[in-house]
């Protein structure tokens, strides 16, 4: 898979990506990193990027004209087809992003991310991308923080990353939050691990999880088991 992010500051990403599991990914070429520079393409000898918004207003936005020549290039980094790429700008005013948006992008062949800053840009520019998402229901700086967010959730997706299966389990990947996990020591400061996880009765302790999984999950995000019962019923 080819990952190319559009962005005004490239080298942001140097240590975030440097580690883990994308420098695994990365160096068992499973997923490849391009980064295209939007002051590349800006205007005149000061590469000019950006300029007041026509109406009024506070902040500076992002000129459609120098914006869509970055995207043009980041095209240009792979020879996917159409089908199997797509451009994302990055903004609030988007969908918000979750797992099974990860789990998509994740079988593209060329994923091209449009990182924001200053005031946003000129609407304009959707017409040149595929979709707009959100990381949340706030307000970052620039759009290079949520960019690694959405790059390292997909990544770890991408067949041969991480070991088969691992993924099933987590969070968001069966509608519901995760049970919680213990390790050593049994007991600490008086609190012991459960005893039905020292069991090995492997059929109690899956049950066990489970039912720990929907109550965790009713109790801070209800709005998931909602969720599937809303797709369920229409489906009916």
């Amino acid at each position: 898979m080819v990952i190319t992010i559009v962005t005004l500051f490239p080298e942001m990403f140097k240590g975030p990506f440097a580690h883990s599991i994308i420098k695994n990914a990365i160096e068992k070429n499973l997923v490849t990193i391009n980064y295209v520079n939007i002051r590349d393409f800006g205007i005149g000898k000061h590469k000019i990027v950006d300029d007041k918004p026509y109406g009024g207003g506070k902040g500076m936005i992002i000129r459609v004209d120098v914006l869509e020549k970055a995207i043009e290039k980041a095209r240009k980094l792979s020879d996917s087809a159409d089908e199997n790429r797509k451009v994302i700008l990055l903004e609030p005013v988007g969908v918000t992003f979750n797992q099974k948006k990860a789990a998509q992008l994740s079988k593209l062949k060329h994923l091209i991310l449009i990182c924001g800053h200053y005031e946003g840009f000129d609407g304009r520019i959707r017409k040149y991308v595929d979709e707009v998402i959100s990381i949340g229901d706030f307000i970052s700086t620039g759009g290079e923080i949520p960019a690694m967010l959405i790059t390292d959730s997909i990544v770890r997706l991408i067949k041969g990353v991480l070991p088969k299966n691992v993924t099933n389990e987590e969070s968001f990947s069966r509608k519901t939050l995760e049970y919680p996990q213990y390790t050593r020591p049994e007991i600490y400061n008086n609190l012991k691990v459960p005893n039905i996880l020292l069991s090995g009765d492997h059929k109690k302790i899956l049950d066990w999880r489970q039912k720990q999984a929907l109550n965790i999950t009713l109790k801070i995000r209800p709005d998931l088991i909602k969720i599937k019962r809303e797709r369920k019923s229409r489906k009916e």
